[in-house]
């Protein structure tokens, strides 16, 4: 028996420090998933603390067959497109900021780039980010899966416990918005120039 699955086995019978030790393990890839996911630190923080929360909550339940990485990271998901379905809009301090050249991410340029580098990398994140966040919680969902954490569409189904044609469909369907929404938002930008 490998060594998540002894710690899983233990905690499951009560050994508080074994479940101590899996947080300790999974907390960094949890917390950057739920970054992702939900585009703001203090949200991320929240998310990835319900998320141990509610996988010790249900870890009587879990089968010690399944990956408990794979388990966690459906928590992540599901908890985090559950929070914005019921959660209204919020303004943060690390929130985009409103221009008259539209809206710019709250960015510290690297030392190493020069100014004309910083402030493209800037736009391009900009307009990747405004267009990511105007797709529906299930299409950003599985696009932050498979392109930013770089999950197979097997695990992605088995995460999002879906069919793997439905985990195609929605990367296809959420690939061709972002690319409507890019689209949509660099023509804007280049209205606004003119």
């Amino acid at each position: 028996m490998d060594n998540v699955k002894l710690l899983v086995t233990k905690s499951q019978k009560g050994d508080t420090r074994s479940f101590e030790q899996l947080v300790t393990m999974y907390q960094d890839k949890i917390f950057a998933l739920s970054y992702q996911l939900t585009g703001n630190y203090a949200d991320a923080q929240d998310l990835a603390q319900n998320v141990f929360i509610k996988a010790y909550r249900a870890l009587p339940g879990f089968r010690n067959e399944a990956d408990f990485g794979t388990w966690l990271h459906r928590i992540t998901v599901n908890l985090s497109i559950n929070e914005k379905r019921k959660k209204k809009p919020e303004v943060y301090l690390d929130s985009p900021v409103q221009t008259g050249e539209g809206e710019m991410p709250r960015m510290v340029a690297s030392d190493i780039e020069s100014p004309e580098e910083a402030f493209e990398k800037k736009e391009f994140s900009s307009m990747v980010h405004a267009a990511l966040w105007k797709l529906s919680e299930e299409h950003r969902a599985v696009l932050v899966l498979r392109e930013m954490q770089g999950y197979s569409y097997e695990e992605i189904a088995q995460m999002l416990d879906c069919t793997l044609g439905t985990v195609k469909s929605r990367i296809s369907r959420a690939r061709h918005s972002l690319k409507m929404q890019l689209s949509q938002v660099a023509c804007n930008g280049r209205k606004k120039q003119a």
